[in-house]
């Protein structure tokens, strides 16, 4: 690896963005094969990318915060540049500083992976003025469907099924609360922007609506800079699933396969399965094909994800949001399909034929993912970094581990709190239940907290095993009786 020193903040303050475009002008726009890609994350998304990019014949180049140093992304690249700071707003979220790395370096593209600058319509519409790829879709899909309730509209015009709610996003209670009116409670706040349950708010009766409403426009505008919240009907049980879409950026798209992700401790997922057991062969195509009608629908391009809320109670999905990304349980879906998700999305940017990428097998067989955090979950899964005295993944067929970690590495304490994600695969739901017991009792962490004990004793509950939950069994159910 090579390795430059962090980038001065004076050496581009002042820097006119809108120059980079004709700075950029000798640069060659091809699509046919990258030369160098920067890649613009942290942790094991972006030593996937550096194994992709390596795999690809690409030269990969890596971004850092001080804080990331010792991380297997920045050692394992091909070159690596200091970006700033711990905090993220100083360093992963810079965007005018990793633009202007990605000139200097002459790099084609810039692979966000998730988190971050993913889904960040502005940075996506930087990169192609000047003259970068952003490999991922365009900065009007990323737009549109990353705003709930213009993505809500779209779903409508395109015949997908959509939740009650209200038709747009609300800055102010009193406008909120009149568009509530035509609404039966319980009520769904929801930040247009974002995810990962932040920015959300159960409304019980409208005597709570104005405090809720406040509270939910003040997350939200601290977690997105958007404080504008939509509301829709609240499901008592429902389950979460979600489709993995791919597309050509022309208007053809495809499912890859569903995941369920119900299994989530306030709105933010532990555990994903592929494919969603709960689903009978009739529904599982209507929900692929609808996932598949809302991607063509605005020329979506590479890998995504169209999420679903399932009525257990009248067997009904309806759509409730698109993340324009790749998600952090892929992986559960290319246990089944044979397919490299990651790989995907840079062929697809680089325009290689949609045909070539498409999985060559259905699914088949059971997989599950397991986030292994770096949380004490028996203390109300508090944040648990430090460094790893020990640390040895399960060596098993059947299994895999995505991390960045390795023993004697230390966990900041910055970032998302996931370390590690547990893959398994079997033949059946119960054998992959089975296997990932085993795998969760041989994986050797010391030196920190982890989930890793949550999952075994998930594991061995009744309703897990009998596939009997919703998204709200881990809150009022597992962790009422377990801590």
């Amino acid at each position: 690896m090579e390795t430059q020193d962090v980038v001065s903040y004076y050496e581009i303050k002042g820097f006119n963005l809108d120059c980079f475009g004709k700075q950029r002008l000798f640069m060659k726009k091809s699509k046919t094969k990258f030369h160098k890609v920067l890649i613009a994350n942290r942790g094991e998304i972006a030593l996937r990318a550096v194994k992709t990019c390596k795999n690809l014949g690409i030269k990969s180049l890596a971004i850092y915060s001080t804080a990331d140093k010792s991380s297997q992304h920045a050692i394992q690249a091909d070159a690596a540049v200091c970006i700033g700071p711990p905090p993220s707003s100083k360093s992963y979220l810079e965007q005018a500083t990793i633009i202007h790395i990605a000139l200097k370096n002459n790099c084609d593209a810039i692979y966000p992976g998730y988190g971050f600058l993913s889904e960040n319509a502005k940075f996506a519409d930087l990169c192609e003025a000047n003259g970068i790829k952003f490999i991922g879709p365009s900065a009007d899909s990323i737009r549109r469907m990353g705003d709930k309730s213009t993505a809500r509209q779209i779903a409508i015009a395109n015949k997908v099924p959509v939740v009650a709610g209200s038709d747009g996003a609300y800055d102010n209670p009193e406008d909120a609360m009149h568009a509530a009116q035509s609404l039966d409670y319980p009520l769904l706040l929801k930040a247009r922007a974002g995810g990962g349950g932040r920015g959300m708010q159960i409304i019980a009766n409208g005597s709570e609506f104005t405090i809720a409403f406040q509270r939910c426009n003040a997350e939200a505008k601290s977690a997105f800079g958007d404080g504008y919240i939509y509301i829709e009907r609240y499901f008592e049980q429902i389950r979460h699933l979600e489709v993995q879409i791919l597309g050509d950026g022309k208007g053809e798209a495809i499912a890859v396969g569903e995941r369920d992700c119900s299994v989530q401790r306030r709105h933010q997922k532990l555990i994903e399965e592929a494919p969603a057991a709960i689903l009978n062969d009739k529904t599982r195509n209507e929900l692929h094909k609808t996932a598949e009608m809302l991607a063509a629908g605005v020329k979506y391009e590479g890998a995504g994800t169209v999420e679903f809320i399932y009525d257990v109670a009248t067997k009904e999905f309806f759509f409730i949001e698109m993340n324009t990304r790749i998600q952090v349980e892929h992986p559960v879906t290319e246990m089944l399909t044979g397919i490299d998700l990651v790989e995907a999305q840079f062929l697809i940017a680089q325009g290689a034929p949609f045909e070539s990428v498409k999985p060559r097998q259905k699914q088949s067989g059971h997989a599950i993912e397991f986030r292994i955090n770096a949380e004490d979950w028996e203390q109300n899964f508090r944040p648990n970094p430090g460094k790893l005295i020990a640390w040895s993944p399960p060596k098993m067929s059947g299994v895999r581990v995505d991390s960045a970690a390795y023993e004697g590495y230390y966990i900041v304490p910055f970032y998302d709190s996931m370390i590690a994600k547990l893959i398994v695969y079997a033949d059946s739901r119960d054998l992959a239940i089975s296997k990932a017991k085993d795998a969760l009792k041989s994986f050797k962490i010391e030196g920190i907290k982890t989930t890793a004990g949550f999952h075994e004793k998930i594991l061995n509950q009744e309703a897990f095993l009998t596939n009997n939950i919703s998204t709200r069994w881990v809150d009022e159910v597992f962790l009422e009786n377990n801590t």
